[in-house]
């Protein structure tokens, strides 16, 4: 997470483990969203599935540089979104790609086990 910060709470993974979850989970969103994609005419609002997926996706691109900038608060209210966007683009594809929603329900949890760890940063930066 974040290098700067003499702060690290107990639960947080090691540095080392971050980038081969990141691959697999990388890997697991491509092959959500181009099933998803495959089966675009047959998804009930399919645009704003798009929308849901490249707004977690713009998210979660942002999210590092505001959290290991000691920007706690700001990237606690981004990660909530990216879950919240996360949870509606799986919602959204369950009933017709099944698969595809499931594919992307590690990355779910992931975000939100990183939510977790930003709440402890943040309260620690706020003394509590």
């Amino acid at each position: 997470m974040t290098f700067d910060s003499a702060y690290e709470p107990f639960f947080q993974p090691p540095g080392w483990i971050i980038g081969p979850i990141w691959m697999i989970l990388y890997t697991l969103m491509a092959m959500s969203i181009t099933s998803t994609l495959t089966k675009k005419e047959e998804i009930q609002n399919f645009t704003l599935v798009i929308i849901f997926f490249i707004a977690q996706f713009l998210l979660n691109i942002l999210w590092p540089d505001v959290f290991n900038s000691s920007e706690y608060l700001l990237s606690l209210i981004m990660i909530i979104f990216m879950i919240i966007f996360s949870i509606l683009y799986s919602y959204l594809i369950y009933e017709t790609n099944t698969t595809a929603s499931i594919l992307f329900w590690p990355y779910i949890a992931w975000i939100i086990f990183a939510a977790i760890i930003n709440v402890a940063y943040y309260l620690n930066s706020i003394n509590l």
